[in-house]
């Protein structure tokens, strides 16, 4: 395992079990990984904002096949390994989570809270290097996509 900060390793942002099932290559060029190392810090920050909870990456880079065979958005920042996809149950539910990184100082590009079916996550999004983060923040559910955070 490739420690890239003391609590996130490369592996948990590339893994994927369906780039697996289906034999996608994900390994990120390393333009993606620089931009992994600086989510890894950022996530360094959520942790603490979070009381040190223990954070679960479902889905971190997507090459753009894995992104397409997931149904990712074409301009998903997935693609950059500028987000990931996470609960953290140690400190709460995934809306628990996103309303303490709301409320917080973080400069954060994107904030989503997602359902889909009986999954619930929280999507987290840096902005890339230079840009000025827009603290974004939305839900998207079975109603589509909403400004704000709705439960």
């Amino acid at each position: 395992m490739t420690a890239i900060t003391e609590h996130f390793t490369l592996e948990e942002f590339t893994r994927s079990d369906k780039a697996r099932i289906l034999g996608i290559d994900n390994t990120p060029v390393p333009a993606v990984v620089a931009n992994l190392r600086r989510l890894a810090r950022f996530n360094e920050l959520v942790r603490l904002e979070l009381g040190s909870a223990a954070m679960v990456i479902s889905s971190g880079y997507r090459c753009p096949a894995l992104n397409r065979a997931v149904g990712g958005a074409s301009n998903s920042a997935h693609l950059d390994g500028l987000a990931n996809d996470f609960t953290a149950p140690a400190f709460g539910t995934p809306m628990d989570i996103c309303q303490k990184i709301e409320k917080s100082y973080l400069q954060f590009d994107q904030l989503i809270y997602e359902r889909a079916g009986s999954a619930i996550w929280v999507h987290l999004g840096i902005a890339a290097e230079g840009v000025k983060p827009r603290r974004q923040v939305l839900t998207i559910d079975s109603k589509g996509t909403r400004v704000g955070l709705w439960n």
